[in-house]
């Protein structure tokens, strides 16, 4: 692993404005990054949610330092994963760009790498040996994610996305891969959107927690109808169906106490000013989460 000398201390600001709440980048995807700090800070809060577009954008040790300039935590990196390929030489790229991503989440003073574990193809629809695959890859990088004191994050997905971006679609699923893994540094990601549906939810929160394995909470709404796109039905927090109540009483008594990250890909909420989406977003966690977190 290599990381820039000066980049090796985690941001400290803590409890200075709402507390718990992270605002992940996408939820602003389309405001210049600047901007989106600044519209973060001036809302009072505390971390962000980073995706490697904004490495690639502005280079890495630039990221961590207008981070740090803003007063901000990191509380996670978006995306490492897509492990499923069946070529081999495939394969072998998939696992050294996630170890890149690894380097990157320790560099920015993150804990976590969020995994976004792959689909199939048309050409391969075996989904048990996808999965197989998935779970060889993510006990083959816990040592070195372990090594970097980056734990790795399985983001179960809506079935709808079965094909395309992740073949883990339940918590359960998830756990079974991090368990798997026999390290303490591969848990799972409870994300709201993806996971509201399912009946087993409350167990398997439980069960992450009691392993030590529940690593982020993310929250958005489920809204109708869906997008074309349904990726983007993602919303501010009761605009929808989700029981954010509910589902975040079952985190907190798992033992989850964690930032929450607000993480919404809307195309209207994109068009919405920064500043009005961030007050809105503040607005919905205090009255929906944070009275049950």
């Amino acid at each position: 692993m290599t990381t820039s000398p000066s980049l090796t201390t985690p941001s400290a600001r803590l409890g200075a404005g709402t507390p718990r709440l992270s605002l992940n980048r996408w939820s602003l995807r389309t405001t210049p990054l600047q901007e989106f700090l600044e519209a973060t800070t001036a809302r009072g809060i505390d971390a962000v949610g980073l995706w490697r577009q904004d490495i690639a954008e502005v280079g890495l040790d630039a990221l961590r330092r207008r981070v740090d300039d803003a007063g901000l935590r990191v509380s996670s990196l978006c995306r490492g994963g897509f492990l499923t390929a069946s070529v081999e030489a495939d394969r072998a790229e998939a696992l050294a760009d996630n170890r890149r991503a690894i380097d990157e989440t320790a560099a920015l003073g993150a804990p976590t790498l969020v995994m976004v574990v792959g689909g199939i193809t048309q050409e391969d629809k075996d989904l048990a040996a996808a999965r197989a695959r998935v779970t060889e890859s993510i006990a083959m990088l816990a040592p070195y994610a372990k090594s970097a004191g980056v734990t790795l994050a399985l983001e179960p997905m809506h079935p709808m996305f079965a094909a395309d971006r992740a073949v883990l679609s339940t918590l359960g699923q998830a756990l079974d891969v991090a368990e798997a893994s026999g390290s303490d540094a591969v848990g799972v990601i409870v994300d709201t959107y993806h996971v509201w549906w399912d009946p087993a939810l409350e167990q398997s929160i439980a069960r992450a927690g009691a392993g030590g394995r529940l690593l982020s909470y993310q929250v958005c709404d489920w809204n109708l109808p869906l997008a074309a796109d349904p990726l983007f039905s993602r919303g501010y927090m009761g605009d929808g169906f989700i029981d954010f109540p509910s589902i975040t009483r079952m985190v907190t008594a798992a033992g989850y106490t964690g930032d929450i990250e607000v993480e919404i890909f809307n195309e209207d909420v994109w068009a919405t000013p920064a500043d009005e989406s961030a007050k809105i977003i503040a607005e919905r966690f205090e009255q929906l989460v944070l009275p049950h977190a």
